[in-house]
């Protein structure tokens, strides 16, 4: 990570390393030698690389006995000293009524990861978990090489996922976010088109937005548009959180769109017509206010924009990962790459 001041952090630490289908015995095996493989790579010991086959295990089986359309997401999230392994699964099944319930050892449900859950959650350095009747389950489970972790500062207030387009291995969106003691910058850039080129073009934007959040999101917008000639160019949008006067000034060019979600409203905000790198006759930022116990989401064109506050996830309760993961699932459905990211400001 570039160096930033003390004060401020500059993230996403994490990166996706495989979308992982779970719908037969064998792909269970397979999610099992990619988390190990994994973790092999970042130093963990024998032990706990095989305490975490275990776990993952444990998720790929349930996946596969208890749920439709399971896919599991692997990946690294570093921490203040090192990282760890984060895995999220997410399913279509029938959901599950008693969450608690579910995570006692012995327990079993007619939804999603009934089974294990006690071990799991054991093993895992941390682990939580969303689930409706009728829509699914998320579960999230991160595994640091030893008990003592500290993640960075930010990464529970916020957290993005993002998804390629079928035949894809990389993907053209990308996200970061800028945490300090009174505000949170969210940035997110959707590279036109799909494949390395789209994704070289929303790296640079991430780099460019670490070197110089947190900065007013128009004059940013202006100098990623700046930034991104020379390449595909594509959407871009920034999102500046003031934690002490609760207000949210966001500048969207392009097709990113951006909301803050209550338990009972949606509201939108505004993204200008234009392409990063190529077009843009206004670069303009809006203000929101920011009720208490509110969520900022960002989203790219992989997502449709038709839905609403219940879609799924418990806004109030659940960490900004399942927010984001749950989101993906049900508005996901455009055949394009794919990125969420949520905050949840303190």
């Amino acid at each position: 990570m570039e160096e930033v001041t003390a004060a401020t952090t500059c993230l996403p630490l994490v990166r996706d390393e495989a979308w992982l289908p779970v719908e037969e015995t064998a792909q269970v095996g397979r999610i099992r030698r990619a988390a190990t493989a994994l973790t092999e790579r970042l130093g963990f010991t024998a032990n706990r690389t095989a305490e975490v086959g275990l776990a993952v295990t444990e998720i790929g089986t349930n996946l596969h006995k208890h749920a439709r359309q399971g896919v599991v997401l692997i990946r690294t999230v570093r921490g203040e000293r090192d990282a760890a392994v984060e895995v999220v699964a997410v399913d279509r099944g029938p959901g599950i009524g008693d969450v608690a319930l579910a995570w006692q050892d012995g327990q079993s449900t007619t939804g999603t990861l009934g089974v294990g859950l006690g071990a799991v959650a054991r093993l895992a350095t941390s682990c939580s978990m969303t689930s409706r009747l009728g829509s699914g389950t998320v579960l999230v489970a991160r595994f640091a090489p030893t008990n003592v972790w500290t993640p960075e500062w930010g990464v529970e207030s916020a957290a993005g996922i993002t998804r390629p387009i079928n035949g894809e291995e990389v993907c053209g969106d990308a996200y970061a976010f800028c945490r300090s003691a009174d505000r949170m910058t969210l940035m997110m850039c959707d590279g036109s088109g799909h494949g390395p080129l789209a994704a070289a073009a929303s790296d640079t934007a991430v780099r460019l937005f670490r070197d110089l959040a947190p900065m007013p999101p128009d004059q940013l917008v202006t100098r990623l548009h700046q930034a991104l000639r020379g390449t595909r160019g594509g959407a871009v949008a920034v999102a500046d959180i003031d934690l002490a006067a609760r207000t949210v000034r966001y500048c969207g060019l392009g097709n990113i769109a951006g909301a803050v979600l209550t338990g009972d409203r949606k509201q939108g905000m505004i993204s200008v017509p234009g392409v990063a790198g190529h077009q843009a006759r206004t670069i303009r930022a809006f203000d929101y206010p920011l009720p208490d116990r509110a969520v900022v989401a960002l989203h790219s064109d992989g997502l449709t924009e038709r839905w609403g506050v219940d879609f799924g996830a418990d806004l109030v309760n659940d960490e900004p990962v399942l927010i984001a993961t749950t989101l993906l699932r049900e508005a996901g459905v455009r055949n394009d790459d794919a990125s969420v990211l949520v905050a949840r400001p303190a």
